[in-house]
């Protein structure tokens, strides 16, 4: 198993999900010029099952990632998660989160990973995956990109973003945070976060929550639930932050909401 090295030392509470009843792999796609490597995990026995795009932390498209598509194709999805990172250069070469953010995740354009992201739902439609029932979840980096995309692809279903960033400063390569989309969303979006993640203020959740409750139909169905003990990245049981309640928690309302509105 790889795990980013500016994650630091996987955890005694690592999880590891195997493969027995299922396909995975790794593969490239082309996108506008550029091989675009993602993993997939799906029922080894299934056809037509509804596709979950999985995106990234912010240590890319590591271990822990390819250990929540396998989670996700037991409970009978094709998950796809790609490498948003490729064009700007590799995650796994750095060893510590700050000189990981400025060299290369700070460079890393929303519009780019927006697009990538509809290139592996057009590739999963190709792969057994039913399209027409689409959905997306991300976690840190991916939570706040999750957010986006619910509100980029007038396709997609359901989306579930852990503890992903809602305000910010704009940027050209960041023009928009999710805060700024909350009212124009295309699916229904449940957020997960920590209650202690000081990246995340609750001040800026309830902000959030407001904008969703004053927006559009699938923005008015969203729902975020805070979780007062947790840090953030609850979720990653490779890391120190790992809290198993609220993990298992909010795999469940993951599980649920997916159950939802996209059916089995």
């Amino acid at each position: 198993m790889s795990f980013a090295a500016a994650a630091g030392s996987p955890a005694d509470t690592t999880l590891h999900t195997g493969t027995e009843g299922l396909r995975t792999g790794q593969t490239t796609i082309a996108v506008h010029g550029t091989a675009l490597p993602l993993y997939f995990a799906a029922p080894a026995d299934r056809r037509n099952v509804p596709v979950v795009l999985v995106v990234q932390e912010i240590f890319g498209l590591h271990e822990h990632i390819k250990d929540v598509c396998r989670r996700l194709a037991h409970e009978g999805y094709l998950a796809v998660a790609p490498d948003l990172y490729v064009r700007q250069g590799d995650a796994s070469q750095y060893s510590d989160v700050q000189t990981l953010f400025a060299e290369l995740v700070n460079k890393v354009p929303d519009q780019q990973v927006l697009a990538d992201l509809d290139a592996c739902a057009n590739w999963a439609a190709t792969q057994g995956g039913d399209v027409d029932r689409l959905a997306v979840t991300g976690f840190c980096w991916g939570g706040r990109i999750t957010w986006l995309y619910a509100a980029h692809n007038p396709k997609l279903k359901a989306g579930v973003a852990w503890y992903g960033r809602l305000q910010g400063d704009a940027a050209p390569i960041r023009p928009l945070h999710p805060v700024d989309v909350a009212g124009k969303l295309h699916a229904p979006m449940l957020g997960l976060y920590g209650g202690q993640d000081t990246g995340i203020p609750v001040d800026t959740v309830k902000t959030m929550q407001a904008a969703l409750a004053a927006g559009g139909a699938a923005s008015r169905q969203s729902s975020i639930t805070v979780y007062p003990d947790a840090p953030h990245a609850f979720y990653a049981d490779y890391r120190p932050s790992y809290r198993a309640d609220a993990a298992s928690d909010g795999w469940q309302r993951l599980k649920a909401w997916f159950q939802q509105h996209l059916g089995g």
